[in-house]
């Protein structure tokens, strides 16, 4: 019995060696950061506000050759303003394949022979959200042309430029893209993010290529404001049939509103550096993760979320959301 429980301590002892030796290699590995910063370029798309702006400041102070490409002259001359010489700005559309061609050849004559070391997929947008019933196929392609289509478009053209520097691609996805939680093209577009980023990784693995996915949860940005959610669901209401609205009821559009108020006020985070430090640990560190979740409701709620039976998330989602009129 003693020999018995003797074994079994030295087993645990051993495991535990094991797992604290684990851990304290992964956190080396996880801290060491690149060289010459200096000499390498960054083009990061949506740039005019949010994450996409924060971080080409945080890159800028870092040291890096930023190429920020901003949807308006406003948007690309605020950034200038508040940034240093080195950082340089260009006009570009995700949804337009001249815009992001003319991006491309720039981007070319920025790089040079060095290529380029990071593309961040970064521009998006979130509107129309609401039930899927109330949507029209052109609510769904608005979304999509930016969050999906635009996202593969850039990385094909570019990725040449990265592959030449070895270097690395970051698509910002979402925890929306790991847990459907509404309709509209948001969710579609995020999943679609997240299956593009993991093909392509797998694909380029030999050629010595990261590719990134950051996750963030729900944070104050334009994506989450609420008056142009609201706005849009009462559009989506307004263009309804008489005989969906009766389904729902006159007082859905009202109660449902609420809910994305309750939401957005209770769980979105100010604190926009917990996605742009993920962001800039992904261009430099030696080892880039392969996803990054940011923010406390994607680590502690959607993420988890995202591994329940989906009938979990049903259920969840059904309590949440308010109830038709006339549902079964």
């Amino acid at each position: 019995m003693y020999e018995y429980l003797s074994n079994n301590c030295t087993c645990t002892y051993v495991l535990g060696a094991f797992v604290l030796l684990w851990v304290l290699v992964w956190f080396y590995r996880d801290n060491l950061e690149i060289t010459k910063v200096s000499e390498k370029h960054v083009f990061v798309t949506g740039c005019d506000s949010g994450f996409g702006h924060l971080l080409c400041k945080c890159l800028d102070k870092r040291g890096f050759r930023v190429l920020a490409g901003c949807l308006t002259e406003k948007g690309a001359d605020d950034l200038k303003r508040a940034t240093g010489p080195f950082l340089k700005t260009c006009i570009l559309d995700v949804t337009s394949t001249a815009s992001i061609q003319k991006a491309l050849e720039w981007t070319k004559k920025e790089v040079g022979d060095k290529g380029l070391w990071g593309l961040v997929n970064n521009a998006g947008r979130s509107l129309p959200m609401g039930p899927s019933e109330w949507m029209k196929i052109e609510d769904f392609e608005s979304t999509l042309k930016v969050n999906m289509t635009g996202v593969i478009e850039m990385t094909m053209n570019f990725f040449p430029l990265v592959k030449k520097a070895r270097g690395r691609v970051v698509n910002v996805a979402s925890v929306l893209g790991r847990v459907a939680a509404n309709g509209g093209g948001y969710c579609i577009s995020k999943f679609a993010v997240e299956s593009f980023s993991d093909c392509l990784r797998r694909d380029i693995q030999n050629f010595g290529v990261n590719v990134c996915i950051i996750e963030p949860g729900f944070f104050k940005t334009q994506v989450t404001s609420l008056d142009p959610i609201e706005r849009e669901l009462h559009r989506l209401w307004n263009q309804l049939t008489p005989e969906v609205k009766e389904s729902y009821g006159d007082k859905y559009l009202d109660k449902y509103i609420k809910i994305q108020r309750l939401i957005m006020n209770t769980i979105c985070d100010s604190d926009l550096s917990k996605v742009t430090n993920c962001m800039e640990h992904a261009l430099l560190a030696v080892h880039p993760r392969t996803r990054y979740s940011a923010g406390w409701d994607a680590k502690l709620l959607w993420i988890p979320l995202s591994y329940m039976p989906a009938c979990f998330v049903d259920i969840a989602l059904k309590l949440v959301l308010p109830k038709p009129a006339k549902s079964v």
